[in-house]
């Protein structure tokens, strides 16, 4: 079964006007800023807004046709929804939150049985203010999946998460989508987390879906300046023109210079990803077959693990991803000046 979704319709200042479907048993992670229309889409599917034109089918069900006057109300899609803060029933315990939308005298022993698939029936008696994040999320996953659902809806369902326990959701809820065989159409703020979790990653902004594909295609080939900074890239501007040895050569706003392998002409981004950002010595000679070079000076370290990110400041703003032994070999703080170089095989143009 998979789930097909059209709606247009203006909510205040925003547009919304997208197209998206989802296959049986993928993840479809539709990404996007605060205000893109995320949450929208999830409600329109699930009956909760309306659009003024729409089509929502699940499988060979119709649930919303705008043209034809269909609109099957909320309560009657069998949709699983994942609140972003769970809405989890404060007086009813784990197991009664889950055997809620069941109907039946035996559904209690369901429910439990869906907790104890998420290993949660030893807690099966405790209320939600006695669990922690990762536990009131799998308990509104089960809840979700109680009523054997057609579509799997989530909304932003790592955000009331900590970073500690985050790292154990995405696996717990990836292993999830993939036993549910449903269509799931997740939304969040996260490109990492959308990657983590979709098959497929569409990114939004404005009420627009301005690219699909999954993860590594939409980091290695971006078709617009946003899709490419929303997934990682550093992002420059400038003006591209005809350079030596078959090279373009940009000319950045605010100075400095760089080439790509990229053809182009007139106002374009600059894309780069921060972990091909190499870091010197200021006044070092350059190594290697770098053909960009820029000098910069940090502004911000920020330790990751095993490794580290520079923030700096150059003719824009730019970012690097070293590892930890070579900022400590470099002594790199704040203020210190360094020479920034990439490859222009690395350098990737996307008009403006």
């Amino acid at each position: 079964m998979a789930l097909r979704v059209e709606a247009s319709t203006s909510l205040g200042a925003l547009d919304l006007d997208v197209a998206l479907e989802v296959a049986a048993g993928e993840c479809l992670a539709v990404a996007g800023p605060s205000g893109a229309g995320k949450t929208s889409v999830l409600r329109a599917v699930a009956g909760l807004l309306r659009p003024d034109h729409g089509l929502v089918e699940a499988g060979d069900q119709t649930w919303l046709d705008t043209r034809r006057g269909v609109d099957v109300p909320a309560e009657r899609r069998r949709c699983g929804y994942v609140f972003q803060e769970y809405a989890l029933f404060p007086h009813l315990t784990a197991r009664q939150n889950v055997a809620y939308p069941l109907r039946g005298p035996d559904r209690h022993e369901r429910a439990l049985a869906l907790l104890d698939r998420f290993g949660m029936s030893g807690l099966a008696d405790q209320r939600p203010r006695a669990l922690s994040g990762g536990e009131r999320q799998r308990v509104a996953v089960a809840r979700a999946l109680a009523r054997e659902p057609d579509v799997l809806l989530l909304d932003e369902p790592l955000s009331a998460l900590d970073a500690r326990t985050r790292a154990a959701a995405v696996r717990e809820l990836g292993a999830v989508l993939r036993e549910a065989q449903v269509p799931a159409l997740m939304v969040t703020h996260d490109f990492s987390e959308a990657a983590a979790l979709g098959d497929r990653v569409g990114i939004i902004d404005s009420g627009r879906v301005l690219q699909q594909g999954t993860p590594s295609e939409l980091a290695a080939e971006p078709r617009s300046a946003f899709v490419a900074d929303f997934t990682g890239a550093v992002v420059l501007t400038g003006t591209a023109r005809e350079g030596p040895d078959g090279l373009t050569r940009i000319d950045l706003d605010g100075g400095g210079a760089v080439t790509s392998t990229d053809r182009a002409a007139g106002p374009v981004a600059v894309s780069v990803y921060p972990w091909e950002i190499a870091i010197e010595p200021a006044g070092e000679a350059p190594h290697g077959s770098t053909q960009n070079r820029l000098s910069a000076e940090v502004l911000s370290v920020t330790v990751v693990g095993n490794r580290v990110r520079l923030g700096l400041s150059g003719p824009q703003p730019l970012a690097a991803e070293i590892t930890r032994a070579s900022a400590e070999t470099l002594g790199l703080e704040p203020g210190v000046h360094v020479a920034a170089s990439w490859k222009a095989a690395a350098t990737r143009l996307l008009a403006l």
